[in-house]
């Protein structure tokens, strides 16, 4: 700041929270003591912007400020400065000063990666991306480019996501050929060519129908994509001896209540099957929960109806999820995939929940607004399918720790490895808008946790006919 003419910076101060510091002086200026002394020190300066520049305990910091400053008639402007450590990861050399993202209010450590086993997993092999436009598919693809594959192959159904993923992606590739295909996963020729002719080594399945509340009515949708779409490519990476294949799944899987969840659980199962199944490939799972800005997530939802001025529209002041930004998960996720034995769910630590209301606050507060004063909070009561609390875990005695300090692996049970290829029959023939409860049922046999929403329910025994195949 000393150095730099633009902006023209003039330092108040510092504080921080070692005791040992507090009354010394850093190039002339004081350090006036802990955190606890914020607001004293804003009454007695004009402070235009507060700069955060620690890593460590970032959400916990950026939270405590926002909060402070809530009853200051003129805010002061909250910037982080990036970390040594965030610093050395940037890609370019605009890693300065910046302005708060939402992301920076969570309380969680930089991932660490083992960037080596990555790359031998990686490097100078074909790679298989599928749903390569959505949140995850478009992240990991770029993640897998900086690891020098020798091909990196696309699948994404809606056009114009893959045209934008296409057109980035040939601007990083530096050497990677990059094979860019339109197509559903559904179709069983299609996967079979893919695999065939581009023989992929390691295949990051991301392709998936995410919406709670849209599948709840489009179930034949939900099965047909995230689980039917899940068998075709798995049964092509089985068949084609691909060496890895990586399904993402979601903590809606654990005892799920929606249909999105139970079919999730379904795919995971899939994999188990595959993996009992023996042969090259090493089939694994990995499990998280909400990705920060991921298209149609609640927090997009939100910085648009702040953008619109309000109502913010929160399901219930008590809900809870577990978040994690895309850059976390993609880089979690190539790290499981470089840790595959076969068989195992990985499980991304989350770190805390996250009170949805409280984030609607921050928010609210972070674009210089007044929560319920200047923008409306609005409760609209939870929607079909979704629960007040999500959890990662069904059984914590049935998760170890893995050589990652931020991954931990679920240890097979017998029930998810059996062979489910004769339900697969079933839901093929069921996998049409009339069959929804039939659908449905057939979810519930193959997780017993699952309990759909009342529309779902099946009447009592003797009232209900299922749909014969030419129904």
């Amino acid at each position: 700041m000393l150095k730099t003419k633009e902006p023209c910076y003039k330092v108040v101060g510092f504080i921080d929270d070692d005791p040992g510091m507090w009354g010394k002086r850093i190039h002339g200026l004081p350090v006036f003591g802990g955190i606890s002394v914020l607001g004293s020190v804003l009454g007695r300066h004009q402070v235009d912007e507060i700069v955060i520049a620690i890593g460590s305990r970032r959400g916990e910091i950026v939270r405590f400020v926002i909060d402070a400053l809530r009853d200051m008639p003129q805010k002061p402007e909250l910037k982080i400065a990036p970390s040594l450590d965030e610093m050395l990861r940037a890609h370019h050399a605009g890693a300065s000063i910046r302005k708060v993202r939402p992301a920076d209010l969570l309380n969680r450590e930089v991932v660490k990666l083992d960037m080596v086993r990555i790359a031998h997993a990686l490097k100078g092999k074909a790679v298989l991306v599928t749903g390569a436009g959505g949140t995850i598919g478009s992240e990991l693809s770029r993640r897998v480019l900086q690891y020098h594959p020798r091909k990196l192959i696309i699948i994404e159904s809606h056009a114009t996501s893959l045209f934008y993923a296409e057109s980035e992606l040939r601007e990083m590739a530096e050497g990677t050929e990059i094979v860019s295909i339109l197509g559903d996963i559904r179709d069983q020729a299609l996967i079979d060519r893919v695999f065939r002719e581009h023989k992929p080594a390691v295949v990051l399945h991301a392709a998936a129908h995410k919406h709670v509340h849209q599948l709840e009515s489009n179930v034949h949708e939900g099965v047909g994509n995230n689980i039917l779409g899940t068998y075709y490519v798995a049964r092509a990476a089985h068949k084609h001896e691909a060496e890895v294949f990586l399904l993402v799944s979601t903590d809606k899987a654990v005892r799920p209540s929606c249909v999105m969840g139970a079919t999730k659980r379904v795919a995971e199962f899939i994999v188990r099957s595959f993996a009992a199944r023996g042969g090259r490939t090493r089939f694994v799972a990995v499990r998280f929960g909400n990705v920060l800005g991921s298209s149609g997530s609640v927090l997009e939802i939100f910085q648009e109806q702040i953008a619109n001025g309000g109502p913010i529209t929160v399901t219930d002041p008590a809900v809870t999820r577990y978040f994690m930004t895309v850059e976390e998960a993609a880089q979690l996720i190539l790290q499981a995939a470089s840790m595959a034995l076969g068989g195992e769910i990985f499980i991304l630590k989350m770190g805390t929940p996250v009170k949805i209301l409280e984030m609607a606050k921050n928010l609210i507060l972070l674009c210089g607004l007044e929560p319920d004063k200047d923008i409306e909070i609005r409760f609209t009561g939870l929607k079909q399918g979704e629960k007040m609390d999500e959890e990662l875990i069904e059984d914590l005695g049935s998760c170890d720790e893995s050589e990652h300090p931020s991954i931990m692996v679920l240890r097979p049970d017998g029930a998810a490895v059996t062979d489910i290829q004769s339900r697969i029959v079933d839901l093929e023939i069921l996998s049409r808008p009339a069959c929804a409860k039939a659908l449905v049922e057939k979810l519930r046999e193959l997780t017993p946790t699952f309990v759909p929403a009342a529309a779902h329910r099946i009447p009592a025994k003797g009232t209900f006919r299922a749909p014969t195949p030419y129904q």
